[in-house]
């Protein structure tokens, strides 16, 4: 996908007011606006300053977004990825959802999708002159875990990074830090839910709550999938073709784990309940893939070169289809 510079859309600094963005998207959507506007690509120029306007009128969304600029390749129309988890502890409110009518484009989807999915529209209007009880705003995160904070349970203190317009119209970070229960078995996408923890609320009414959407640390170990777990686990090619018994270090601790002979590539084998604890625990997967030692002296380039004539017939090519 492309990136997105949404200062440039509406014609900005980095350095503007929230004034400065409410003036400059006004005075372009009267010029773009389809019921107004004489422009053949009118409707096009006005769902990208919808867009732009979106994110740069919410602090939330602005604050994110601006950390987002701060990426090597996040330079307008160039193709953009961003980093994993790249939102985890920014802190988005309901109301950060809302933005402007129409659709929007792929990059404000993957990137603000979460925020806006999470919008809860609430009536906030007097009413017989008086203001009534209205909850506050719930408010969301993605927190980073590690996968063992899953299988043991912990106490985490996490920093979540919110924003907010001071006098002068700017955006400022806002920060505040939590300790937070981990359950035991908490998947990832699961919510973690703060009573309390949220927006404040109107009238006399509650706050709302902090929902906490888990993910898990990149780890070169192992990776899940729903309760289940995957481990590499590289073996030398004489265990792999005439099968071994090695110790495997999984996430519960060491196993020892018995390698049948005749290794294959994809093979995996299944440990039953090793995997995210729960009522229904998931399985631990290992992946069986062959570790070559390296050639990094005479006799080892000697044991390579008879390997190689022991097995005059092999095509490596051939033997795997390519």
């Amino acid at each position: 996908m492309e990136f997105k510079d949404y200062y440039k859309i509406l014609g900005l600094e980095k350095t503007a007011t929230e004034q400065d963005v409410k003036k400059a998207f006004r005075k372009l959507a009267r010029k773009y606006h389809p019921d107004v506007s004489k422009e053949a690509d009118a409707a096009a120029r006005m769902a990208e300053l919808n867009e732009a306007n979106a994110v740069l009128s919410d602090p939330e969304k602005r604050a994110a977004y601006d950390e987002l600029g701060r990426q090597p390749q996040a330079r307008a129309g160039q193709e953009f990825r961003p980093p994993p988890n790249w939102d985890a502890g920014f802190e988005f409110s309901d109301s950060a959802g809302r933005g402007g009518d129409g659709e929007f484009s792929d990059f404000f989807e993957q990137m603000f999708g979460r925020a806006a999915r999470g919008h809860r529209a609430q009536a906030r209007g007097a009413h017989s002159g008086a203001m009534p009880q209205v909850r506050g705003d719930d408010h969301h995160a993605k927190i980073e875990l590690d996968l063992l904070d899953s299988y043991q349970g912990a106490e985490r203190t996490i920093a979540l990074r919110g924003a907010r317009v001071d006098d002068e119209g700017h955006v400022v970070n806002e920060d505040r830090h939590l300790e937070v229960k981990i359950p035991r078995g908490v998947r990832e996408g699961q919510h973690i839910r703060l009573a309390g923890r949220g927006g404040p609320g109107f009238g006399g009414g509650p706050p709302g709550d902090l929902l906490l959407e888990v993910v898990f640390r990149p780890d070169t170990r192992w990776r899940a999938e729903g309760r289940d777990v995957y481990q590499r686990v590289p073996l030398a090619p004489w265990e792999a073709a005439l099968g071994a018994g090695v110790e495997v270090n999984t996430p519960t601790g060491e196993a020892e784990v018995t390698v049948p002979a005749g290794w294959k590539a994809g093979k995996k084998l299944r440990l039953k309940g090793r995997g995210i604890p729960g009522a229904e625990p998931g399985d631990l997967y290992l992946e069986l893939e062959i570790a070559l030692p390296p050639a990094d002296g005479d006799a080892a380039r000697e044991a390579f070169k008879a390997f190689g004539e022991a097995f005059p017939q092999f095509n490596a090519r051939r033997a795997n289809g390519v």
